[in-house]
C-alpha cells in the first residue's frame, strides 16, 4: 500500500513539474533560510555556556547616575571581590580579571607583540571551564610573576619544548613571569579572549583599597540555584560601608548629600550568560552582539518558513481542480477520505524531504560566502552538532504536515458526484483563504523592505555624520614604544616629510580602542557638583591635528608655562556645569583617595566631538597635557600618496632598529569597526529579504499561472474582441493589486513601530520619512507586476484560436 502511494506521488509530482519545482524551491530556500538563522541563533545564545558553571556565575557591574550623566560600568574596585567573599557567605568564589594592554615579551633570541594578556586571580581557573593541559589549576597562579599561556602561545616561543617552567620576559616592565600552566586556549564563544593569564599577585594595584577607582571585571560563583537577585538587594549596604567613608574622605560631602543631589551608584549583577545579548556597559571585554537581533532573525525565519508553507498551500488548493476528477474516481473506487489525505500528506512529506537535501546543500555551500559577508565563524558540521540530523529529520515531517495539511484534508474532502458531473467549484472559502495568504506574504515582504531601507539609512547616516574631528587621511602609527628613546626622533623625521600635515602622540583616540581614563571633577570648589567625565592627555599638537574646532579661549601651548595644570573642556561639560560660553577662567579639582586633590584652570573649549558610538549622547570630557611617551602617534597626511607615505614610515622605522614590527591603522577604519555588528545585520537583513520576497513572487507566479490557466478561454474571447497584450496583463494584474496594496496598510504602521524602536538604541539617529513607504509600496507593487508578467503576457499572446477550440 505504502509502496503504490509513494509511486502515485512521485508520478504527481512528474506530471506537474513546473508547480512542483516552484514548491521545491520555495520550501528549500525557506528551509536554508532557517537553517543559517538557526546557526546564527545558536552561536549567539551559546556565549559562555561552556563553562560547567555558567548558570550559577555572575559578573559585578557598576551602575548610576551623577550630575545627569548615566554611569554604566563593567568593571569595579580592587576591594570588591575579597569584601563580597567576606561579608556574604552565599558568595562561593570571588575571582577577578584586569585587562593588562599591549607587552613585548621575549624568550631568547625572539620577541613578539602580545595584545591579549590578563592578570586574574588564582581561583580564576577553577570558576571558568578552562582546563588546563599542563600544570595545576589550583596552584599555577599563586606566587607571583608566574603566568598560563594558551597553546598556541607556546608553540610560538617553545616550539615542540615543555613550556612548564620557562621564563618569559617582559622588556617594557623589565619583569619576568615563569610558565606554570597551558590551556587548550579560550573558546571563541566567550566574552572573553586573552592568551596569556598572569598571576595578580603580580599586580600592586590589584592590593589597591580605592573605591574610587575600577578597572576589575569581578566575577561570584553563587550555590546551585541561588537567586542572585537576593544578593543584589544586600549591595547597597555595601556602597554605604565602604565607598561613603572614602566619599567624604575624598570630596568633604556624605553619602547622603551625594544622594540628596540628585547622584546615585551602586553595584549590580549581572548573570554570566547574559553578558553577550544583554550588555550596555563601557569596559566590556569584547564588543557584545544584541539581544533584539535574536529576536528580529528568528521572527524572519517563522515568517520565512510560514511564506514557503504558504506558497505550497496556496498551490496546491488553486490546483485542486486538476486533480478533482482523480478524487472523485478515487472515492467511487471505495477509498476512504483519510486514505486520500493521506495521500496529499506523503506527497507532501515527499516534496518537504526533497527541498530539505537541496537546502542541506545551498547551506553547505553558502556557509563560507555567508560568514565572510556577515563575519559570523558558523558551522555545520555533524560531530560538533549529533543533534542536528534529528532534528532537521522532525523539521522535514513538522514542515511537510504543516504545508501540506489544509490542502491534504481540503483536496480529500470533494464530493465524487459533484466532481464528475463537472459541478466542482473551488468556493469562495478556498479564493478566500488563498487571498488572506497572499496578503499575510506581502506584509512580511513589505515590512521587510522597510526595514532593510531603515537600516541601510541609519548606516549611511553614521557614515557621513559630522564627528567633530577629521578622520579622513589620519594614520595611527601603534605601539611606538618598541622605538625607545627614538621615539621623538622618529617625529620628527615624519614631520619633515612633506606629505605629512601634523603629528600628535596620544593613546586617547575618538574611534575604536583607546585609552579609557574615567575621571571624578567638581568645579569652583563645590565638592557637592561632582561630574563623572573622561579625561584625555594631550600634546599641544592634538586638537589641530584631528582636526578639532576651539569654540572659546585657547589651545594648550608651549609658551605658556601654568599650562601643566590647565585644562580644555567640551561644550557639554560647560554645559553641565552652568557656564554656556562663559568658562574660561574657571577651575575644576579632581579628589583623588589620598587627601590630594588637583586643581585646574580652564583655558579653552573645545566643540563637542563623538568620542564614544553614536549609541551613546556625548559626555563630558576634559583635556589636560601630559605626557605621551610610549603611545601612538597620529600623523594627518595631506597627500593621496598615503602608500608612499607608509612605506617611506617603515623605512624609517626599520632604520632606527625598532624592537618590534611596524604596525598602523587609519582612522576612518576604526570608526567604521566601531558599527561592525550594525554592518553585519543590515547585510543579513538584506539578504533575508531579498530571499523572502523572492520566495513569495515564486508562489506569486504560480498562483499567476493557475489564473491565467482558469482564465483561458476568457482571455482568448478577449483577444478576438480586441484586447491588446497590456490589457490582458492589467486583467490578471488588478486582483493581485489590490492584496498588495492592503498589506502595505498592514505593514506600514507596524514596521514604522518596529523600526522606531530599533532606532532608540542610537542616540543620534534619522527620522523614518514618509518616502520611505512610498518607496516599499512602489517596490512591492513593481515586483508583483513583474512576477504576474512573466506569466500575464505568455497567456496574453497565446494563439485565442487554440484556447476557445474546447468550446
Amino acid at each position: 500500500m505504502f509502496n503504490n502511494s509513494l509511486t502515485i506521488a512521485f508520478r504527481s509530482l512528474w506530471r506537474n513539474k513546473t508547480i512542483s519545482a516552484i514548491h521545491i524551491l520555495g520550501l528549500a530556500l525557506g528551509i536554508a533560510t532557517c537553517l543559517l538563522i538557526m546557526l546564527f541563533v545558536r552561536h549567539e545564545w551559546s556565549y559562555d555556556r561552556y563553562n560547567d558553571k555558567a548558570n550559577r556565575i555572575v559578573r559585578v557591574t557598576f551602575r548610576g547616575r551623577m550630575n545627569g550623566g548615566e554611569i554604566k560600568e563593567a568593571n569595579v574596585m580592587p576591594p570588591v571581590a575579597a569584601t563580597l567573599k567576606k561579608e556574604f557567605p552565599e558568595v562561593q568564589e570571588a575571582t577577578r580579571l584586569r585587562a593588562n594592554g599591549i607587552h613585548r615579551i621575549s624568550y631568547g633570541t625572539r620577541t613578539f607583540r602580545e595584545d591579549a594578556m590578563a592578570f586574574v586571580d588564582s581561583n580564576f581557573f577553577q570558576v571558568f571551564t578552562l582546563p588546563l593541559v599542563k600544570g595545576d589549576a589550583a596552584t599555577a597562579l599563586l606566587q607571583p610573576n608566574t603566568v598560563i599561556i594558551t597553546r598556541s602561545v607556546a608553540e610560538k616561543y617553545f616550539g615542540n619544548e615543555d613550556p612548564i617552567g620557562k621564563v618569559l620576559t617582559f622588556t617594557d616592565d623589565n619583569a619576568a613571569l615563569t610558565v606554570t600552566g597551558v590551556i587548550e586556549g579560550v573558546p571563541e564563544n566567550s566574552h572573553f579572549h586573552f592568551d596569556l593569564f598572569a598571576s595578580m599577585a603580580s599586580l600592586p594595584e590589584a592590593r589597591n583599597p580605592s573605591w574610587l577607582t575600577s578597572n576589575y571585571h569581578t566575577y561570584l560563583l553563587l550555590p546551585e540555584g541561588y537567586d542572585a537577585k537576593k544578593l543584589e538587594a544586600k549591595l547597597p549596604g555595601v556602597v554605604g560601608k565602604y565607598i561613603g567613608p572614602q566619599l567624604q574622605k575624598a570630596m568633604g560631602i556624605s553619602l547622603a548629600q551625594f544622594r540628596a543631589s540628585g547622584n546615585n551608584i551602586g553595584f549590580f549583577l549581572q548573570p554570566l550568560t547574559d553578558i553577550h545579548l544583554h550588555s550596555d556597559l563601557t569596559g566590556d571585554l569584547s564588543a557584545p552582539g544584541d539581544i533584539h537581533y535574536i529576536y528580529i532573525f528568528s521572527a524572519v525565519a517563522i515568517f520565512m518558513l510560514l511564506i514557503a508553507c504558504i506558497n505550497f498551500m496556496n498551490l496546491s488548493t488553486a490546483g485542486a481542480t486538476k486533480r478533482a476528477k482523480e478524487v472523485g474516481i478515487r472515492k467511487v473506487l471505495g477509498s476512504m477520505r483519510g486514505q486520500l489525505a493521506g495521500q496529499f500528506l506523503l506527497e507532501s512529506i515527499l516534496l518537504t524531504t526533497v527541498a530539505m537535501v537541496i537546502a542541506l546543500v545551498l547551506v553547505w555551500w553558502a556557509l563560507p560566502a555567508f560568514n565572510r559577508l556577515a563575519g559570523y565563524p558558523l558551522s555545520l558540521h555533524w560531530s560538533d552538532t549529533p543533534w542536528l540530523l534529528p532534528v532537521l529529520l522532525l523539521f522535514a515531517l513538522a514542515t511537510g504536515l504543516l504545508a501540506g495539511a489544509y490542502p491534504a484534508f481540503f483536496l480529500s474532502g470533494f464530493r465524487p458526484v459533484a466532481v464528475l458531473k463537472g459541478l466542482f467549484k473551488a468556493g469562495r472559502t478556498s479564493v478566500g483563504l488563498r487571498s488572506g495568504l497572499v496578503v499575510f506574504q506581502f506584509f512580511i515582504s513589505i515590512s521587510l523592505i522597510i526595514g532593510t531601507v531603515v537600516v541601510y539609512r541609519q548606516l549611511a547616516y553614521i557614515q557621513h555624520k559630522k564627528l567633530g574631528y577629521d578622520r579622513d587621511q589620519v594614520l595611527v602609527v601603534q605601539d611606538t614604544y618598541w622605538l625607545g628613546n627614538n621615539q621623538d626622533f622618529f617625529r620628527q623625521q615624519l614631520l619633515q616629510d612633506p606629505r605629512v600635515a601634523a603629528i600628535t602622540a596620544s593613546g586617547y583616540l575618538p574611534a575604536g580602542a583607546s585609552y579609557n581614563n574615567n575621571f571624578l571633577i567638581y568645579a569652583d570648589n563645590n565638592s557637592s557638583q561632582l561630574v563623572n567625565s573622561l579625561r584625555y592627555q594631550v600634546d599641544d599638537s592634538y586638537i589641530p591635528t584631528l582636526g578639532m574646532e576651539i569654540a572659546d579661549g585657547r589651545n594648550f601651548s608651549k609658551a605658556f608655562g601654568t599650562d601643566s595644570t590647565a585644562m580644555i573642556i567640551n561644550e557639554t561639560t560647560a554645559r553641565v556645569f552652568g557656564w554656556g560660553r562663559k568658562a574660561i577662567g574657571h577651575t575644576l579639582t579632581s579628589p583623588n583617595n589620598d587627601d590630594h586633590k588637583t586643581t585646574f584652570h580652564v583655558i579653552g573649549v573645545v566643540k563637542d566631538f563623538h568620542f564614544k558610538s553614536l549609541h551613546d549622547l556625548i559626555t563630558p570630557l576634559v583635556m589636560t597635557l601630559g605626557s605621551n611617551q610610549g603611545t601612538d602617534l597620529i600623523v594627518k597626511a595631506k597627500t593621496r600618496d598615503i602608500a608612499g607615505l607608509l612605506k617611506t614610515a617603515q623605512q624609517k622605522w626599520t632604520a632606527l632598529k625598532a624592537g618590534g614590527p611596524f604596525s598602523y591603522s587609519f582612522l576612518d577604519q576604526r570608526f567604521e569597526d566601531t558599527y561592525t555588528l550594525e554592518q553585519h545585520i543590515g547585510r543579513i537583513l538584506g539578504i533575508f529579504a531579498g530571499l523572502t520576497i523572492f520566495v513569495a513572487c515564486l508562489g506569486l507566479l504560480g498562483l499567476a499561472t493557475f489564473t491565467a490557466e482558469q482564465r483561458t478561454k476568457e482571455i482568448g474571447i478577449r483577444k478576438v474582441l480586441g484586447a491588446n497584450t497590456a490589457s490582458i496583463v492589467a486583467l490578471l494584474s488588478k486582483d493581485f493589486l489590490r492584496l498588495v496594496v492592503l498589506a502595505f496598510f498592514i505593514a506600514a504602521p507596524i514596521a514604522w513601530i518596529v523600526m522606531n524602536r530599533w532606532l532608540r538604541d542610537f542616540a543620534y539617529r534619522i527620522t523614518i520619512g514618509w518616502w520611505v513607504f512610498v518607496l516599499a509600496a512602489g517596490l512591492a507593487m513593481l515586483i508583483t507586476v513583474l512576477t504576474i508578467s512573466l506569466r500575464a503576457i505568455r497567456a496574453a499572446r497565446a494563439n485565442p484560436i487554440e484556447s476557445l477550440r474546447t468550446e
